[in-house]
């Protein structure tokens, strides 16, 4: 009996290791993601352009700019291409809402139908909707180990310890956000319009990403509306 509960005491600890604790990023803020290994990485929101509709003469003008885009940049770049089924929650909902708005009866169910044939349609067809991404990274220098005393220090002086690293990540964040203009100059060179993925927008795109199945079941809830009681609300079985 006792081997049978130390058993399933082990089993819950195992349950009870956070998903977070095998990915690679430590924190997402200030529009900048933060790796476990200290780099840093900004992502690019880019638009497309539809290479097949060109003519010959426009087609080679992109392949032109494209690659003294390439040319351009001196360090390292990541470009994703995400595919997701369109999502168009927001829209019906706004439909919704003009539906119950509407004071001519007529209108009320033309705004009803429309709201269902659009839902019907792409939930039948299975319509998807192509992302492009360029992920900036930048690697600042390891630092060397702390030495006996400065480490004795940071123990003593918590606080000041908290003041360095917010100075370094700031110091970090404005060498990203250099080769982010450089990269933005770039592209717009190149007849591409980018714009900087904020926090927020980041943190629904790895949610997605890692919970593809979940994030179409439940919404992940806007970062400045969590607040310390929905937390602490939360079950102690619950809790990751």
């Amino acid at each position: 009996m006792a081997i049978t509960k130390t058993k399933e005491k082990t089993r819950r600890a195992k349950a009870a290791i956070p998903t977070q604790q095998y990915l690679d990023i430590l924190e997402i803020r200030d529009d900048t993601v933060v790796l476990r290994d200290g780099t840093l990485r900004a992502v690019l929101l880019v638009s497309s352009i539809n290479f097949s509709l060109k003519s010959e003469e426009e087609q080679n003008a992109v392949i032109q700019a494209y690659t003294e885009f390439l040319n351009t940049i001196d360090f390292p770049l990541q470009i994703v291409i995400q595919s997701r089924r369109l999502d168009i929650d927001h829209y019906l909902a706004e439909l919704e809402q003009l539906e119950k708005q509407q004071t001519n009866e007529l209108l009320q169910l033309q705004t009803r139908d429309y709201r269902q044939f659009v839902a019907e349609l792409v939930q039948i067809a299975d319509i998807m909707t192509k992302r492009f991404y360029v992920v900036v990274p930048y690697s600042p220098k390891v630092d060397r180990p702390a030495r006996f005393f400065r480490r004795l220090f940071d123990v003593f002086s918590p606080t000041a310890t908290i003041h360095l690293k917010q100075k370094q990540f700031e110091t970090f964040r404005q060498e990203l956000f250099k080769r982010v203009d450089n990269t933005t100059n770039a592209l717009d060179a190149a007849g591409l319009k980018s714009i900087v993925v904020d926090t927020q927008s980041l943190i629904e795109l790895y949610y997605n990403s890692y919970n593809p199945e979940t994030a179409r079941q439940q919404k992940l809830q806007a970062v400045d509306k969590v607040s310390l009681e929905d937390v602490s609300s939360i079950k102690e079985d619950e809790r990751p």
